[in-house]
């Protein structure tokens, strides 16, 4: 019994032997087989999203190595080497990222995907070159990432002109408003600028700033004093007085003048300040009738103030112009008597012609337009049409008319106002028109409606 147990153990001994020196091997030919699985590995680094990562893989490619590794590539994702690249050790890839960006270039928006790091990288892929005066919304070291929005807008010139001067100025505003605000022109309340400040820019458009000042011009002019006419009883018909010789006012006038760089363009006046009132000239005309002139002849009995001798020759002239009259056949008696009162005779008839003649020339009162001139009008000489220099005679009493009405040369009377040489024309003056010179007080005599008649 003792011998089969011993026999029985000793078998299981020996079988238990057999099975532990299967599993050694086997555990020795796996231990083997992994460790040439393992140093037959490439090994390789990957660099991805400023990470770094070594890696061991039985990959034949950089796509395969990849995948091994459970990193997702991009479509737009740039991988250094490429995908299909045979691996080898120390093989490095390295995996750029593409990120989404937003550009907006003139106006024109894009989006597009890039690899690039910073803002520079990005417009030297896409080949666009910044000037100086262009405008871009990122500073070039910028990094790019996928919210990245870029505007860049070229710069373009517009001519401007200002206080004087003319200056091109490169810019990249799209409106006036921007241009002002972006190059710091000031603009005053009242300046005006075309085109305007709402509207938009173009490339190579002009730009006119006008500056606009408005003032207050306070002016002191002299203001003429009128004439004023008035009947006098007193004075005989046709002759005139000074009574007072009258004194110019003085006149403030405020004016609103507006210049435009620098000229006036307009003046208005706004108010007006009596500084001094004007005193009138002040002239009597005078409206008595003269008294007639009485002619004594000789056939007349002499007056009682007469002394005797006067008398007595007085008589013997009467005899003797009787006597000549009796003998109407006697032609030497004739002559002498004729002769002999030459003298009363010739004054008696002068004065009688006179006095018809002045009662008989004078025509009709008829009514005509007045107006008034100086010597220093606008467009006068100072030299009437006859050649009277009013203003070396400033109290002239002359008066232009129409010749074809009343001629030149003679004398008119203007009721209220006196005598008159017509001895003056005027471009205006036609027909039923006059025009008085005045040495002053003309611009307040307006125009008015007179009677006048030629004496002679």
């Amino acid at each position: 019994m003792n011998d089969r147990m011993k026999q029985l153990l000793s078998r299981l001994f020996t079988w238990k032997k057999l099975v532990i020196s299967g599993v050694g091997l086997t555990i020795v030919l796996a231990t083997v087989g992994f460790v040439f699985y393992e140093i037959t590995k490439t090994t390789v680094t990957i660099y991805a999203e400023d990470l770094e990562r070594e890696a061991q893989t039985h990959a034949t490619t950089v796509e395969e190595a990849l995948e091994e590794q459970g990193i997702d590539i991009g479509f737009h994702d740039h991988i250094e080497p490429a995908l299909d690249t045979k691996l080898t050790d120390e093989t490095h890839i390295t995996i750029t990222k593409a990120n989404h960006v937003t550009l907006t270039i003139d106006g024109e928006r894009k989006v597009t995907w890039t690899i690039a790091e910073n803002v520079e990288e990005l417009l030297q892929e896409i080949d666009l070159e910044v000037g100086e005066h262009d405008y871009l919304s990122h500073s070039p070291e910028t990094k790019i990432n996928s919210e990245t929005d870029i505007v860049y807008e070229a710069a373009f010139g517009v001519t401007v002109y200002i206080d004087g001067k003319e200056e091109k100025i490169m810019t990249t505003s799209t409106t006036v408003a921007d241009f002002l605000e972006h190059h710091e022109i000031e603009l005053n309340d009242l300046d005006k600028i075309e085109p305007t400040v709402d509207e938009r820019l173009t490339n190579e458009a002009d730009l006119t700033v006008v500056r606009v000042e408005k003032v207050t011009d306070v002016v002191e002019e002299a203001v003429d004093f009128a004439t004023v006419r008035k009947s006098d009883s007193s004075l005989e018909l046709g002759n005139e007085k000074v009574v007072n010789s009258g004194k110019d006012g003085k006149l403030k006038k405020h004016y609103e003048v507006i210049f435009e760089d620098g000229e006036e363009v307009s003046r208005e006046l706004v108010k007006e300040e009596v500084v001094e009132e004007s005193e009138d000239r002040i002239v009597t005309i005078g409206t008595k009738t003269p008294t007639p002139v009485t002619t004594v002849s000789r056939s007349s009995s002499p007056s009682s103030s007469s002394s005797s001798s006067n008398r007595s020759s007085d008589s013997a002239s009467s005899n003797s112009s009787s006597s000549a009259s009796a003998s109407s056949n006697s032609n030497s008696s004739s002559s002498a008597s004729s002769s002999s009162s030459s003298s009363s005779s010739s004054s008696s008839s002068n004065n009688s012609s006179a006095s018809s003649s002045s009662g008989s020339s004078a025509e009709s009162w008829q009514t005509f337009e007045a107006t008034a001139y100086t010597a220093n009008c606008t467009g006068c000489s100072g030299v009437t049409a006859t050649g009277i220099d009013l203003k070396s005679n400033p109290n002239s009493r002359v008066v232009a008319v129409d010749p074809s009405v009343i001629p030149l040369g003679s004398r008119v009377e203007v009721k209220g106002y006196g005598t008159y040489l017509a001895g003056d024309t005027g471009g205006a003056i036609k027909g039923r028109k006059i025009d008085i010179f005045m040495p002053s007080g003309a611009n307040s005599f307006g125009r008015r409606s007179v009677e006048v008649r030629i004496l002679e």
